[in-house]
């Protein structure tokens, strides 16, 4: 990620800011970071996460977000997860451009930002008191890690690795299946 010239923006700063741009930013502390395009890969294990998640929840109390909206996590971070799911009633902020109340989050991983993505994003993310499945999808390999929470300050991670795993979502009374996650994709093999 690359950090915007000046280091000491305040929120409502970089909310202008990504009013006017085309280019989406994480905002952390006062600092700005503009945020990578993905590969192939990336872009369709987005959309068939998007689709088949879609389909599933459709007529249910939850809704399925896609990277265009943005997420604030009281530890103060603004970033744009891959896909994201409220249930109830949308807790909005920002002219209906922040959502706060997630309650899963999925970020598909490349090699630039897998380890923000499972350490510093992950520490942040648990700060949603209503978040309670985060999956990193790997877009190189076939390999899921869902952290599910148990309570305020325990996570459960289950790693899945075999194309015919399903991952429960209890929260939301469904489960994702891991062939229909990387159908079509092909990974480049050394």
């Amino acid at each position: 990620m690359q950090t915007a010239p000046k280091q000491n923006y305040d929120r409502e700063e970089y909310l202008v800011l990504e009013q006017l741009t085309d280019v989406k930013h994480e905002f952390f502390h006062g600092a700005i970071f503009a945020m990578a395009g993905g590969t192939f890969n990336h872009a369709k294990i987005t959309i068939n996460i998007a689709i088949e998640l879609g389909n599933k929840l459709r007529g249910k109390n939850c809704t399925l977000l896609g990277s265009d909206m943005r997420v604030h996590t009281p530890s103060g971070l603004d970033t744009y997860p891959d896909v994201s799911v409220f249930c109830g009633k949308p807790e909005l902020q920002d002219n209906q451009r922040t959502l706060l109340n997630p309650s899963v989050i999925i970020e598909v991983l490349s090699p630039s930002t897998r380890n923000y993505d499972r350490g510093t994003k992950f520490a942040l993310y648990r700060a949603i008191p209503c978040l309670q499945d985060y999956l990193l999808v790997d877009s190189e390999d076939v390999s899921v890690e869902h952290y599910r929470r148990l309570n305020s300050y325990e996570w459960i991670l289950h790693d899945y690795q075999d194309i015919k795993d399903q991952i429960p979502l209890t929260t939301l009374e469904e489960s994702l299946n891991l062939r229909v996650i990387y159908e079509q994709i092909e990974f480049a093999r050394e």
